[in-house]
């Protein structure tokens, strides 16, 4: 994740300075505000995607250890 959000932020530098080239001062701004007010929403997607895959990664594993004290006790049951 921390590689995406470095890719990203490099990305939001080279159109950021590719726009404020080619259009005048005023719209540069806007956009420029509008390419950071993006970049911080996907940023904070990130998270919220990085924490959601935690709690599946928790909850696998609960899946798991409980199919394991099932077989056990399956097992001593024959």
């Amino acid at each position: 994740m921390k590689t995406f959000s470095a890719l990203l932020a490099i990305c939001a530098v080279g159109i950021t300075a590719h726009l404020s080239a080619a259009e005048p001062p005023k719209d540069s701004d806007r956009e420029q505000q509008q390419l950071a007010a993006l970049a911080k929403e996907v940023q904070a997607q990130q998270i919220e995607i990085a924490d959601n895959q935690k709690k599946i990664d928790a909850k696998t594993a609960a899946i798991g250890e409980a199919l394991r004290v099932a077989r056990i006790y399956a097992g001593r049951g024959r």
